[in-house]
């Protein structure tokens, strides 16, 4: 019940004692406590709920010495793990005291737990020798005489001990007891009564050392003391106490001081003898020595202020007189401090990998510092190196954590050598080191990066389904998953001759596709010039982490026209509704003596021409057109037969047949014409046309063409009008003739005012617009040949002549799908465009065009050609 009850006691001291010390646990267990004896509950002292210790992983750091306790992970009890010993972990010091460290996890925070270990009464007394033997001359030893005794020492502290002497019943001696300055007990022998060495010449006695111990354990030493005779005066020192101090570094062979003792006898009796007792600590007869003749006492061995600071030992002087007489006196040796200890750096706890993102603040590490020197030389000042990203922060004396001070980036830095460096106040100091690794773990902070914002590629029309277009990369310096990038089409459109038509936009995805691991761009189908000219989409690059982050770029995709599509003849006139146009033009040009007709069951086209018509009159018009773009679309007419010289030839560009020289009757009465239309394509490609042309006399050929834009009447409305009869047909002609004189004599004048401000104009000067026209190319004689084609920037500029054509295509990204209703779009009407031509002679022929937007019941574009006469 009593224990209990201390027990219940000790735990409200040591509850009392934490809220006093601020967080500081303590305890206390008397030594030699059996293995498994609870010592507290720790986890109920720290305010941890039942369970929470084994949880967060209760724990104990014991510094620089075995601790002989452990935590019971499951209660949270601090037990005794092994033998206690109080001597062996502490000697002398009282209190014995140890300190720990307890560590929590989650969150990690350090406790510091203070551990007395009590004395118990284990150690008996125990004195130098077993026996002393002591001779003391007879008569000449008064009583009261006293002889120094070798004292006990016992390893307990404190009651334990404390002793007491006794000496075994005599009559001539007794024990008495005296106090030293540094608060020993040392027992002196006293001569009570004179000796005669005749009646007792040895006497044996036994003294005996007590504990204050509870029980009191006891040591004996054995007395013999013999009786001798005559040399009265013993030797006497000149002072009973000798006090010196020595540097803990004084080398071996270093004189500690000289001691000097008379005796007043003479003769042999007088010659004195030096001899070291009684040290305190034992350890002292290993690091002091006397010279036996001269007193002088040396250091034998090392001193260590950290173990022992103070030696007291008694130096015996004895003369060689029968029997010898001797004298004592007391030296105390003080060993001074010096800076011969470097600090020591212990890391009780490392948190690593730190991940990038970490707060400022965050505890890295645990870090325990300590100096076995005192004063000056043990205080010890921390620091870290490199000063950044980390820094120290002292918890407790002697605890330091190691936090984060500055922001981490993985991708500056993946890992830090940081070196905790210590110093202590010595002269001069002394200095440590620990080196920490921390290595920095990856956070997705960093999103893909493209090395281009907009990336240009060029691809030829017709190219394979699957051919790879282009190779994209986008750098991510994470690591890992976060650093690994796929890629793929985020948005995008495409626009061309489809869409122009009203086919509407189409996704770029449609077109291409990109690999979602290299990057590779590769063509789901063939491309097509004709439909698709730019194609602008956007790549996005995504990583794997969590949150995925991403980047784009934006890749221009310009299809390169290929000759792949021949020339195409258009119907002749009167067979759609434009055929009134050309019929008109054709009537025109001949002055009612030719006309071009329908084509025939077999595919020939019909014309008639009078007889007698001069040279130069045109007797019809063939209509080619070419769905490619540039010279692939600039169109050639070449008369394939026949090949003799013949009556009749072929405008070059312009696809006019004419009449070579004036018809005759010689002639004959038909003529069938095999024409050519080639495109300037590589290689280049071509289409045929059968011409039959009827020579007639003036009137038939009139009629002819009246009756023939009769019946073309009824099929679409035609421009001419006339009659059937030979004076409306005529009269019908010579009108529609004077309107295109007027016409093209008044866009020439036009094009020469425009071309004399493009002159004085600033150079380059483009023009461009985004809308559907008709590209129109001019040839050496005027007429026009027609390519159904997107608008193109152009650009008139002076310089050196060129051979080809100048077109320049605009860099727009096409508009995105119901970008703006169609009543928004720009009026094609409101375009013009510029084309410079130069034949193979040398001449130019500069051609201004305005396209009009075509009727909504036309099958095929309206145009206004103006050719303007060719200039040197």
């Amino acid at each position: 019940m009593g224990e209990r009850c201390c027990a219940v006691l000790r735990v409200l001291v040591l509850q009392a004692a934490w809220a006093l010390a601020g967080g500081q646990v303590r305890y206390s267990v008397p030594e030699e406590a059996k293995a498994g004896t609870v010592v507290g509950r720790l986890a109920q002292d720290l305010g941890l709920e039942a369970g929470e210790a084994e949880a967060r992983r209760l724990q104990l750091v014991a510094q620089g010495r075995r601790a002989s306790v452990e935590v019971s992970g499951a209660s949270g009890a601090l037990l005794v793990s092994s033998r206690l010993d109080r001597e062996e972990l502490c000697g002398k010091s009282a209190p014995c005291a140890l300190r720990l460290e307890v560590l929590l996890e989650r969150p990690l925070r350090v406790f510091h737990v203070q551990l007395e270990v009590t004395d118990i009464n284990d150690n008996a007394p125990i004195f130098p020798a077993a026996r002393k033997n002591l001779s003391i001359a007879e008569l000449n030893t008064l009583p009261g005489s006293r002889f120094p005794l070798e004292g006990a020492s016992d390893a307990d502290i404190g009651a334990n001990a404390q002793l007491s002497y006794t000496l075994s019943p005599s009559e001539h001696f007794s024990v008495d007891l005296q106090k030293s300055d540094d608060g020993n007990i040392e027992p002196e022998l006293v001569l009570t009564k004179s000796l005669d060495r005749e009646t007792i010449p040895v006497h044996r006695l036994v003294l005996t050392a007590t504990d204050g111990g509870r029980p009191s354990l006891t040591g004996t030493m054995e007395l013999v003391i013999t009786v001798v005779d005559a040399n009265d005066n013993a030797p006497q020192f000149n002072q009973s106490v000798y006090k010196v101090q020595l540097p803990e570094n004084a080398t071996e062979g270093t004189l500690v001081m000289r001691v000097n003792a008379t005796d007043a006898d003479e003769g042999i009796n007088s010659e004195v003898t030096y001899a070291v007792t009684n040290f305190i600590p034992p350890s002292g007869k290993d690091v002091i020595s006397i010279k036996l003749k001269t007193g002088e006492i040396r250091l034998t061995g090392a001193l260590d202020f950290e173990e022992v600071n103070v030696f007291n030992f008694r130096v015996e002087a004895r003369d060689q007189g029968t029997p010898s007489l001797s004298g004592h006196c007391k030296v105390v040796l003080e060993v001074l401090d010096v800076n011969d200890n470097a600090p020591e750096v212990w890391v009780t706890s490392l948190s690593v990998p730190v991940p990038e993102d970490a707060s400022v603040g965050t505890v890295v590490a645990l870090l325990s510092v300590s100096d076995r020197d005192s004063g000056a030389n043990g205080r010890v000042r921390c620091w870290v190196w490199p000063a950044a990203p980390f820094g120290l922060e002292a918890t407790f004396a002697g605890s330091y954590s190691l936090v984060l001070r500055e922001a981490l980036d993985r991708e500056r830095v993946s890992e830090y050598e940081v070196e905790v460096r210590a110093e202590d106040g010595g002269a001069p100091a002394l200095g440590a080191r620990r080196g920490l690794r921390v290595p920095v773990s990856d956070v997705n902070d960093n999103a893909p990066l493209f090395a281009q914002a907009v990336y240009t590629v060029l691809a030829r029309e017709n190219n394979a389904a699957g051919a790879e277009l282009a190779r994209l990369w986008a750098r991510d310096p994470d690591e890992a998953g976060n650093g690994r990038v796929s890629y793929s089409v985020w948005e995008g459109a495409a626009g061309g001759v489809g869409a122009a038509a009203g086919s509407g936009w189409r996704a770029a995805s449609s077109y291409v596709s990109v690999d979602a691991e290299s990057g590779r761009v590769w063509a789901l189908q063939p491309l097509d010039y004709e439909e698709l000219q730019v194609l602008q989409f956007e790549v996005r690059a995504v990583d794997a982490g969590e949150p995925p982050l991403c980047g784009n770029a934006t890749v221009q995709l310009f299809v390169l026209d290929e000759n792949d599509n021949a020339p195409a003849l258009l119907p002749p006139a009167g067979s759609a509704p434009e055929a009134g146009a050309v019929a008109a033009e054709a009537a025109s040009s001949s002055s009612s003596s030719s006309f071009v007709g329908p084509v025939s069951g077999s595919g020939t086209l019909w014309a008639w021409a009078a007889w007698g018509a001069p040279a130069g009159q045109v007797v019809a018009k063939i209509r080619a057109v070419d769905a490619d773009s540039g010279y692939n679309a600039w169109l050639r007419y070449e008369l394939w037969e026949p090949r003799a010289k013949g009556p009749f030839r072929v405008g070059l560009y312009s696809g006019e047949v004419s009449t070579a020289r004036p018809l005759d009757e010689a002639d004959g009465a038909r003529h069938t014409l095999l024409i050519v239309v080639r495109d300037h394509g590589e290689p280049a490609r071509s289409a045929t046309a059968t011409l039959s042309v009827s020579l007639l006399e003036a009137n038939e050929a009139a009629l002819a063409a009246g009756s023939s834009a009769s019946s073309s009447r009824s099929g679409s409305r035609s421009a001419l009008g006339v009659d059937v009869g030979v004076g409306a047909a005529s009269a019908a002609t010579n009108v529609w003739l004077v309107v295109a004189i007027c016409a093209v004599s008044s866009l020439f004048l036009l094009a020469l005012v425009l071309y004399g401000a493009s002159r004085w104009a600033p150079r380059a000067a483009v023009l461009s617009g985004p809308g559907p026209t008709t590209l129109v190319c001019a040839s050496e004689v005027g007429s026009w040949s027609y390519s159904q084609r997107h608008s193109r920037s152009l650009c008139v500029a002076d310089g050196a002549a060129k051979s080809d054509l100048m077109v320049f295509s605009p860099n727009f990204p096409p508009p995105p799908p119901g970008a703006a209703p169609k009543d928004t779009q720009p009026e094609p009407s409101a375009l013009l465009h510029t084309r410079v031509f130069k034949d193979g002679n040398g001449t130019f022929a500069f051609v201004i065009a305005s396209f009009t937007k075509p009727p909504a019941h036309s099958d095929g574009p309206q145009n206004v050609d103006v050719a303007v006469p060719s200039s040197r």
